[in-house]
């Protein structure tokens, strides 16, 4: 038992002589950008969140994290297929099911966008201080938590106060939110950063291929180059806004990249330290599983000596000086904290965005503006504006998100990123609120159309023949366009209609067969190619001889019919004989000469 306590006392020096030798270093090695205010504490430029910042607006609600430090030496770099045949302490090491969602995570940001060059070692940095690596790894083959990391929850008592958002879906708290999962997002944040990592048609905070996948796109969310120091700084900054946090990350990720090693599931050892708890390092603490693991345990304040002018005299000594009453303190004014900008706004107007409609798959011509403005109707600048893309709709902003944060003008304006069609057609909402503020929503309806062709021309016959019931040799093929250019992914509807003059469906005559060889004479939902082209199934012919009409239509109007001719072959008309054999003779004449 002795020997136990001893390492304990050993590790928690360690630790501490670590934390202060690696945070003196990072912060004696700050971005350009990073600068001290007057009260000493550091500040950077206006694209990182400073100490006013709602923590409502980071990943985790500005939640706990750990604040172990990595080992002294790094481990070698290792096979990260397998069993390790490195050494290397549970402590460094990356559980397998982690550590392939990081890696996945990093693949599919590098595709969809190349230029934030997120490294999987930033996921695993910030996985390690948020929750332990979900918790060594404690993890089903789906990468699914086994039970569920939630973070104390944020009522204000030593941590943020962010209300309820989700109606205690994910943190089980009706009353507050509580960060969730193993990268710890607070459910408002989840509800638009939320990913499918695993491709399971579900996005699930507890999921580690989800929430990895997630942090990524959070974390690639603006113009950020994360191989620059300062937009990296920016970036961590933004899922929790510590300097404490900052260092902590960065020291975590110059370990993974130094090189790593995979451990099993389920084998990886929890922090100690986290950044809540006073006695950090000291002992052993367990993950954040509970409703509130984060409440602190109760101190029992050491016995202080007395101050010097309380010492008892010895008996019989003559007393000192008799005490003379003291003077009765001054009442020092509260004084009224200055207001922000932001506790200024009142309403949000709309800055005159109309007409918010585009094709499918192109972008809104109109941006969304919005003006913030006091009771009285001023300007307000300097004021953060998110705009959310809500609804059944595939659109989103420029880079691929559902949400951007906007700081208004000099005007009170603030504009959105550009909207961006997708290929889902209808309606859908984007709001626009006042970050840090409870105030109305203001929201702005958009359309997407679908995509359009005001021509159509056929790249085969425009008459196709076909005996009573048999089948049509040739295939309809027609090529859409747009004024001129090439008109892809646009829908053509076909029906095979009872004449030109009405455009009914026929009930007879030739027809396509649907995927049973029933008989169908409307086809829809087929859509041309890049190229513009769309070869329509092969046509059949029931035993009804005639002529028909198959039309052809597009959104935007255009048409084109094609004749379908249904008919038994005609008859072959025999060639004249030249066998002299068959020639009628000459029949001598009866006729009496003269």
């Amino acid at each position: 038992m002795a020997a136990h306590f001893d390492r304990r006392l050993r590790k928690a020096a360690v630790t501490t002589t670590v934390a202060a030798v690696a945070v003196a270093a990072l912060s004696a090695s700050q971005a350009p950008d990073v600068t001290a205010d007057g009260n000493g504490r550091q500040t950077t430029s206006d694209n990182v969140p400073t100490s006013d910042t709602p923590a409502a607006d980071s990943a985790t609600g500005n939640s706990p994290y750990y604040t172990d430090l990595p080992p002294l030496n790094s481990p070698s770099p290792a096979p990260t297929t397998g069993t390790p045949t490195s050494p290397g302490s549970s402590e460094a090491g990356i559980p397998a099911t982690v550590l392939d969602a990081y890696k996945k995570a990093e693949s599919e940001l590098r595709r969809a966008k190349p230029g934030c060059n997120l490294p999987w070692q930033l996921l695993a940095a910030i996985g390690k201080v948020e929750s332990g690596q979900a918790r060594g790894g404690r993890v089903d083959a789906n990468g699914t938590t086994i039970g569920r990391i939630i973070g104390p929850q944020l009522d204000g008592n030593g941590f943020a106060l962010i209300k309820d958002t989700d109606n205690g879906v994910y943190d089980g708290n009706s009353s507050y939110d509580n960060a969730v999962g193993p990268m710890q997002f607070i459910p408002s944040t989840w509800a638009w950063a939320g990913r499918d990592g695993n491709g399971d048609g579900k996005e699930d905070p507890n999921n580690v291929y989800d929430a990895a996948l997630a942090a990524g796109h959070y974390l690639c969310r603006y113009d950020w180059d994360l191989s620059v120091q300062a937009d990296l700084n920016r970036a961590i900054l933004s899922y929790n806004n510590s300097q404490d946090y900052l260092n902590t990350v960065l020291s975590w990720l110059e370990h993974y990249r130094k090189g790593t090693h995979e451990i099993p599931d389920g084998t990886g050892s929890l922090p100690v330290g986290r950044s809540d708890d006073p006695h950090a390092g000291a002992s052993p603490t367990p993950g954040r599983t509970g409703a509130n693991p984060g409440s602190r345990a109760p101190s029992t304040p050491s016995p202080s000596k007395p101050p010097a002018s309380e010492k008892p005299t010895k008996p019989g000594s003559p007393s000192t000086k008799p005490p003379t009453d003291p003077a009765p303190p001054t009442e020092t004014p509260t004084p009224t904290p200055t207001p922000t900008p932001t506790d200024t706004v009142h309403h949000l107007e709309n800055a005159g965005t109309t007409g918010l409609t585009a094709t499918a798959g192109d972008t809104f011509a109109k941006k969304i503006s919005t003006r913030a403005e006091t009771k009285a109707g001023d300007a307000v600048g300097k004021v953060r504006i998110r705009f959310t893309v809500l609804g059944d709709t595939d659109a989103t902003f420029t880079g691929g998100e559902k949400v951007a944060a906007v700081t208004t003008n000099a005007s009170g304006v603030a504009v959105a990123p550009a909207l961006v069609a997708g290929e889902q057609t209808g309606a859908f909402t984007v709001r626009a609120t006042v970050v840090g503020r409870t105030v109305p929503g203001l929201d702005y309806k958009a359309t997407v159309t679908e995509r359009v062709a005001d021509t159509l021309t056929s790249t085969g016959p425009k008459e196709l023949t076909c005996t009573p019931g048999g089948e049509f040799a040739d295939q309809v093929e027609v090529k859409a366009t747009l004024k001129g250019a090439v008109a892809d992914k646009v829908a053509v509807t076909a029906t095979l209609i009872k004449s030109d003059t009405d455009p009914a469906e026929n009930d007879k005559g030739p027809y396509f067969k649907d995927a049973d060889g029933k008989a169908v004479r409307t086809l829809t939902g087929r859509q041309t190619d890049a190229e513009g082209l769309l070869r329509l199934p092969k046509l059949y012919a029931d035993d009804t001889e005639g002529t028909y009409i198959l039309r052809l239509t597009t959104a935007g109007g255009a048409t084109l019919d094609i004749t379908l001719k249904v008919a038994e072959p005609a008859e072959p008309t025999p060639a004249p004989s030249t066998d002299p054999s068959t020639a009628p003779s000459a029949q001598p004449s009866t006729e009496p000469t003269a």
